[in-house]
Parts: C-alpha cells; sequence; structure tokens
C-alpha cells in the first residue's frame, strides 16, 4: 500500500502547493496524514536554510551533502517512521531525490548516493516536469530567494535531476513523471490517481 509519497521536482516546479494538496484530499477521504518537508523545521534543518539563503555566518555552501544527510536522519526518526508505524500517510515535499540532484553538483552522485542509501524509500516519488524558464518565473514574485533560484544552476539541476531519476529507476524506485505546467487541479488529479492505483 502506499502510505510514504515524496514530491520532487526544480525550485518553482510546485512541489510544496502539490504536497499540500494531496495532504488536504487525503485528509479530506478520512485518512490521517503527515504533512512534511526537507530540509526540516528541526535543529538541522534550520541550519541548512541559513546556507541556501546565503545568510551571514552560516555553514559553507559544500557542507550540504552532509547536513542534508543528518538532517534527513533526524526527519525519518522524529517524524516520518513513527508515523508510518502508526498507520499513518506520510506525505514529504523533497527527500533524498533532491539531494542527489542538487548535492551531486559539487560532490559525485556515488558519494551522494552513499551518504543517502541506507534510508527508507518512499512508496512512490512523484517528479513534476517543469522547465526552468517556467520555474524562474514562478519563483520571481518570492521575497527570500535561495542559492539555487538562478537560471545557470536551475538548469545545471534539470540535467542533473535527469541522471538522478534514471539512477534510482535502475535500483528499482518507484519514480512517477508529472507535466506539472499544467493547471494546479489537474496535476493534483493525476498524483491523486496514481496514488489511488
Amino acid at each position: 500500500m502506499t502510505r510514504f509519497v515524496a514530491i520532487e521536482g526544480l525550485d518553482g516546479a510546485g512541489t510544496t502547493t502539490q504536497a499540500a494538496r494531496l495532504v488536504q484530499v487525503l485528509g479530506s477521504r478520512g485518512r490521517v496524514v503527515v504533512a512534511t518537508r526537507e530540509p526540516t523545521t528541526g535543529p538541522i534543518g534550520r541550519i541548512i536554510r541559513t546556507t541556501l539563503r546565503a545568510e551571514v555566518n552560516a555553514p559553507a555552501e559544500a557542507t550540504l551533502p552532509w547536513l542534508f544527510a543528518a538532517d534527513r536522519a533526524d526527519h525519518l526518526h522524529r517524524t516520518v517512521l513513527p508515523a508510518l508505524e502508526e498507520g499513518a500517510f506520510v506525505v514529504t515535499d523533497r527527500y533524498f531525490h533532491s539531494s542527489l540532484a542538487y548535492q551531486s553538483m559539487s560532490i559525485p552522485l556515488d558519494e551522494v548516493w552513499g551518504l543517502n542509501q541506507g534510508f527508507r524509500v518512499p512508496d512512490v516519488t512523484v517528479f513534476l516536469r517543469v522547465p526552468v524558464d517556467e520555474c524562474l518565473r514562478r519563483i520571481g514574485d518570492r521575497q527570500i530567494r535561495e542559492i539555487f533560484e538562478e537560471k545557470s544552476r536551475l538548469d545545471a539541476i534539470s540535467a542533473s535531476y535527469e541522471r538522478v531519476v534514471g539512477f534510482l529507476r535502475g535500483k528499482g524506485h518507484h519514480i512517477i513523471d508529472i507535466d506539472g505546467t499544467q493547471p494546479q487541479e489537474r496535476v493534483a488529479e493525476q498524483i491523486l490517481a496514481f496514488i489511488e492505483a
């Protein structure tokens, strides 16, 4: 049964919106649902946010692969695994797929995978495909921008995601592609259809 769902995509692809929609729909159908995200709001996740926002005295960007892995371990033990053990659905806005795509631009993919391969695999991962230019258009209105939210970096991350999706599918991970440029309602309907199937 599909109970652990990760929503993935570039910055601006709509992962936060679609994760929230899925949580709302599942909840309205009487399911117990835990909504979560990465980086988390926990102690390590808060440190990561300072780096992503290039705040003064934040850890160097080079530390992100290890910080994300530490945050993920805490996330699993604090939130995800207890919820799954209690029979709840867990919907996470990003998971280790993001680390593999984003951090493998600074260290080799197999090294990032080495930090993450022991973590629980989602029952299904939804990858929202949205072109970089459309992502940037959506990001444009944000008051707080993060270090990856610029065209050259998103172009590189988009290509990296393609490698990562192929890499994980080769390991048997269940990843579905959805056109994230469709109306939000249509995207949400397609995600729900895959989850229910």
